[in-house]
């Protein structure tokens, strides 16, 4: 008779936590320190569910790689010769060396720096030297990992099952970003930064604009300030009737062009959570700049109007993404260790926009520059203080933290489900 195994004190430890978490507040210190932790978001988080990774501008033409690392873990992305998108394990068949050290480059062949093992562009190994005669190719292709693309969004899963609701998402989604045209873009610019911080925190931040007015002066130019949440009260009733009107008015003239703007939020309700809604932005009501004006003249797809105001679109574990007339904004949150983790943005513009005639990176890049940088100071403190021993988790605001709030409560559902 076969008994059950016992439970290990890791996994005890880190049921007993998800079993302690309280709703509408956050996290205890071990999810943001726990080396143990780390390792259970690694296995159960990071390589069990669809991570957004890049956007098809940065594999254009076959032969073109990114290069994805997450913890230990490396990937390889490749356009291959028919063009279509394939991922791999960065990994050398033969004695484990990784296969492309760069972040990014074109590729014939995909040949191991060490003994010249060669695999093509699909992941058949086609050249060995010095094996015998009897050799089998055939059983040391490279590892392949699963690999979607949402309209030009690259996301990857490194389970052998991936989450089948992948599929539900992109039906929800497809009306709202096919019009944008990012397959028709191309990387203008992408600054990668590494934060001092838990990858949740990265997450938990983004996720709530308590902070904004406070710490971000160039963002905020463009976004209304009762449109990301406030408790109402008598003295903001009029205000907070005013935008509701101004997003009302806006969603009937964009639904009106074909542009999809209502909410979606099913953040904490699917294993592929996710959130979609198109925002009115303020003054011109253009872009994400300084002045609100588009950042390139060229407007994406077949725009005219170029005041479609902004779509947000939100993914867990680590996405979020802008896209506007003229430009779209992605974002990937990589875990790097326990409280390192990597910010990679890229802006695309139309592929047709010449740089100095149509866009500056400078002015395309200026308001998320700052505000990444902003918001890395905010994350590092909150490690230095979650890390100090007198850190114990506070209340969420229920006006303006509700999405932090899905955040946790996605978190906590899936680590719960996927831990044994």
């Amino acid at each position: 008779m076969n008994h059950p195994q016992p439970l290990s004190a890791h996994t005890l430890m880190v049921r007993d936590l998800l079993a302690r978490r309280r709703p509408g507040y956050g996290l205890e210190a071990p999810f943001y320190l726990s080396e143990e932790l780390f390792r259970a978001d690694m296995e159960h988080i990071f390589g069990a569910h669809w991570i957004f990774v890049a956007v098809e501008p940065q594999i254009a033409e076959a032969g073109d790689y990114v290069t994805i690392d997450m913890g230990s873990r490396s990937i390889l992305i490749v356009r291959s010769d028919d063009l279509q998108i394939r991922a791999f394990h960065n990994v050398c068949r033969h004695r484990g060396s990784r296969l492309c050290a760069d972040r990014q480059g074109v590729l014939g062949n995909i040949v191991c720096p060490y003994h010249q093992w060669s695999y093509d562009l699909t992941g058949k190994l086609v050249h060995a030297k010095h094996m015998p005669d009897d050799f089998d190719f055939s059983d040391l292709n490279l590892r392949p990992v699963h690999v979607r693309s949402l309209l030009g969004l690259i996301f990857i899963c490194l389970g052998d099952a991936p989450p089948q609701d992948f599929e539900q998402m992109a039906t929800a989604m497809t009306p709202y970003l096919a019009p944008h045209q990012l397959q028709q873009c191309k990387v203008a610019a992408q600054v990668d930064l590494v934060e001092n911080c838990n990858w949740k925190i990265t997450m938990e931040n983004n996720r709530e604009c308590y902070h904004c007015l406070a710490t971000h002066p160039e963002l905020t130019v463009s976004l209304y300030e009762h449109g990301f949440g406030y408790k109402p009260d008598a003295h903001n009733a009029d205000k907070l009737q005013g935008f509701q009107e101004i997003l009302e008015r806006s969603h009937a003239r964009w639904e009106a062009m074909g542009l999809p703007s209502a909410e979606i939020d099913t953040l904490d309700e699917r294993v592929t959570g996710f959130r979609t809604q198109r925002l009115p932005l303020d003054r011109c009501g253009q872009s994400q700049t300084l002045n609100t004006e588009v950042a390139s003249k060229k407007l994406l797809a077949d725009f005219v109007d170029p005041a479609l105001g902004g779509l947000s679109f939100w993914t867990q574990p680590n996405s979020w993404h802008h896209f506007m007339s003229d430009h779209i904004i992605s974002f990937s949150v990589l875990p790097i260790t326990v409280g390192k983790t990597l910010v990679r943005t890229t802006w695309c513009v139309h592929k047709d926009a010449v740089e100095g005639v149509d866009y500056s990176v400078e002015n395309l890049t200026a308001v998320w520059n700052a505000t990444n940088d902003q918001d890395r100071r905010l994350v590092e403190e909150s490690q230095i203080g979650i890390a100090s021993g007198a850190y114990e988790p506070g209340p969420f605001s229920p006006f303006i933290e509700g999405l932090l709030d899905k955040f946790c409560n996605w978190y906590v559902q899936r680590l719960s489900a996927l831990v044994r």
